[in-house]
């Protein structure tokens, strides 16, 4: 075809295409649509125009249109305000199954605690504890009720409370994923509790001041207790009507959709903290503020909850929360060298994890076999240096054990077989360097490695800094990649790992949360009844003494505890290994580049040279 009767055909098309592109509404789906007929002209084009003005011309237009596609999805403008305005009010009315379900479950256990606080006067100190019954007796005969908000400091109780009411929340969701029954249970515990506090009052003639006291912060912190229910029961929804999906496919969907709910009531808990420990201990404010002041928190969740979401529906949503697809197992691989939000670097560490599980594992297993080994050997009572609360997440509050100790060996003896577990994993993914060099990466990284132990044996040491060792330690998984990849001196690869950080620190932090949320069902698992029963059929079955019995149980438990916590340190560091490129592209666009740098180049079509 000549080229005056190819141009006669297209110019068309392509005054459209240019519309398009420079229309203020276009659509990042269009514009790929548009993007793909132009490539087939521009190929025609360099086949059999190649040194030709109609050549250059659509050349110059695939480039402004893929420019535009890459900014588009890339940028997605104001994508905070949208979560808030579209994505999480879009959620939360697809899952308004689970929200009334969770509501209907906490405000039948609420009239359950009222009742049984009714026909039973005893009920109230089984359910809140002897010692907050009597000292709530003693505040009331001294005329001030509500006392207890007034003991401590306005900042330390907001901190304090912020943290407990976001464990108890994350719990709530987390515990989702034995089928919902673990979320439906704690707002069933919660609902009781709350009924019986309140009846404590209403049997003293003390209803409407507890009422306009707790309910000031209440009101936000009940409504957050419930929505965690409610992302518990969404999170456990995969794995219990898992539709056309595998179960675990649904689960992975499910989760995400969970997640993102949690992540939403986040602020509000904190929120009901600041009110708790500022607003609430001032009784002496008028009645009618006090009542505003509820009336309007409970607006505000009734209607960004409520009402809200079904508005959005009747005017329509942005986009489909649907619009992540599952793909297929065998075809899931990780893009090392594209810029990714929280979520898609927490799925790429799953896939990561999937897909080297049976190294991570057994590496895992033998650095805890290697780790028990030596306490044993290398501690004069070996039962003494290892204690398991028999609780629910007990075992959380006491892996400083496995770091810091009064013997120095401790945290040698951890270091080393993370050492090994880090350095088969990294192993198997980057092992395209030299013998030298993966030499050199490996001392690199277990001197990261012993940086990251010294701060966490300083931060749990020092009870009071722990809540700032989850602001460092993602700097320093990242700081270990970074030092195992990196070539130079320490202080250029320190540089590196901030400038990384410094940039992106919001993902990481994400990212390590996300993380964490795994590592507390997997300790939650290990404080069930599961290993109680298997101790008792262990004695059961072979006649050991009771101090016998004591031994294997601390050897079993410390390894098992120690296992999960390689596995979950594997997993941290696998997740910021996704994280440093990441983050390295979204600082220096060395992938984008090279794309653009490509547009309008191939390999030879039918015999023509590279341009």
């Amino acid at each position: 075809m000549r080229e005056t009767r190819f141009i006669n055909q297209m110019k068309e098309k392509w005054a459209e295409f240019e519309q398009i592109l420079k229309s203020p509404s276009r659509a990042p789906d269009k514009l790929y649509d548009v993007f793909i007929h132009l490539m087939n002209d521009l190929s025609y084009a360099r086949t059999f125009y190649a040194n030709r003005s109609v050549r250059v011309y659509l050349n110059g237009l695939a480039q402004q249109i893929f420019v535009n596609i890459y900014k588009n999805r890339k940028s997605k403008r104001n994508k905070l305000l949208t979560f808030w305005t579209d994505d999480l009010p879009q959620l939360v009315f697809e899952a308004k199954r689970a929200f009334l379900i969770a509501f209907l479950v906490f405000l039948l256990s609420f009239l359950i605690g009222v009742l049984s606080s009714a026909m039973d006067t005893g009920f109230a100190e089984v359910i809140l504890g002897e010692y907050y019954v009597e000292m709530t007796k003693e505040n009331i005969a001294s005329g001030d009720p509500m006392a207890v908000y007034k003991q401590k400091g306005e900042m330390g109780m907001s901190i304090g409370i912020a943290g407990n009411n976001l464990f108890v929340a994350f719990l709530t969701f987390v515990l989702g994923i034995f089928f919902t029954i673990g979320s439906l249970i704690i707002l069933v515990s919660n609902g009781v509790m709350v009924g019986a506090f309140q009846y404590f009052f209403i049997e003293r003639d003390l209803f409407w001041e507890s009422f306009l006291t707790i309910w000031i912060h209440g009101t936000l912190e009940i409504s957050a207790i419930i929505i965690a229910g409610a992302a518990g029961i969404t999170m456990g929804k995969g794995l219990v009507f898992p539709g056309s999906f595998s179960r675990a496919k649904a689960f992975q969907k499910s989760a995400r959709r969970g997640l993102k709910i949690m992540i939403g009531i986040v602020p509000i808990i904190i929120l009901a903290a600041f009110f708790e420990g500022y607003l609430t201990r001032h009784t002496e404010t008028p009645n009618l503020i006090r009542g505003l002041f509820i009336a309007v928190n409970l607006l505000f969740v009734l209607g960004y909850f409520v009402f809200y979401p079904r508005w959005k529906a009747r005017k329509g949503f942005s986009a489909s929360s649907n619009a992540y697809q599952l793909r297929a197992d065998r075809k899931l691989n990780v893009q090392w060298l594209d810029v990714k939000n929280v979520a898609q670097m927490f799925g790429d560490t799953i896939v990561l994890c999937r897909k080297y599980f049976k190294t991570l594992l057994s590496a895992s297993v033998f650095a805890a076999l290697l780790y028990t080994g030596m306490a044993y050997f290398l501690s004069a009572d070996f039962q003494s240096n290892f204690y398991f609360p028999q609780r629910l997440f007990g075992t959380i509050f006491s892996l400083s054990q496995f770091f810091t100790s009064e013997h120095w060996w401790m945290g040698l003896a951890f270091w080393l077989p993370l050492s090994l577990v880090v350095s088969l994993l990294y192993k198997r993914i980057f092992s395209k360097s030299s013998p030298q060099q993966q030499w050199m990466a490996s001392f690199r990284l277990s001197f990261g490695l012993a940086i990251i132990l010294i701060c966490l044996s300083f931060f749990l040491l020092k009870a009071q800094l722990f809540w700032a060792l989850f602001l460092l330690l993602p700097f320093l998984f990242l700081f270990v990649f970074t030092l195992y990849k990196e070539q130079g001196n320490l202080a250029r690869q320190f540089q590196q790992s901030f400038s990384l950080m410094n940039k992106s620190y919001g993902k990481g932090i994400g990212l390590f949360f996300s993380i964490s949320l795994i590592a507390l069902l997997l300790f939650g698992a290990l404080d069930t009844m599961i290993f109680s029963v298997f101790f008792e059929l262990l004695a059961w079955i072979f006649p050991f003494e009771q101090a016998q019995l004591n031994l294997v149980s601390t050897l079993a438990l410390t390894t098992i505890t120690a296992s999960i916590l390689f596995f979950v340190f594997g997993m941290y560091f696998l997740a910021f290994a996704v994280f440093y490129h990441a983050a390295k592209e979204a600082r220096d666009a060395v992938n984008l580049k090279t794309k653009i740098e490509q547009i309008g180049q191939a390999q030879r079509i039918r015999g023509m040279e590279r341009e």
